[in-house]
């Protein structure tokens, strides 16, 4: 968790705080979708690959159109 909050420390010094803290998350979400279907055996249907895909590219639209 420290690691975490350094490493969000480190990003809003290149990035907006807004930017940052989206990022921040996103990850923290797809992160915990892709250990939720390889660790612990959750259903990999369409819907879910597309609205992790859907934060990935809203994370990738956020750091292009980021100042």
């Amino acid at each position: 968790m420290l690691a975490s909050f350094a490493l969000l420390s480190m990003a809003m010094k290149t990035l907006p705080l807004g930017t940052a803290y989206a990022a921040w998350t996103g990850i923290g979400a797809v992160g915990a979708f892709v250990v939720g279907v390889a660790v612990l055996g959750e259903p990999l249907t369409s819907g879910r690959v597309l609205a992790a895909a859907l934060i990935v590219a809203g994370l990738i639209l956020m750091k292009v159109t980021s100042p």
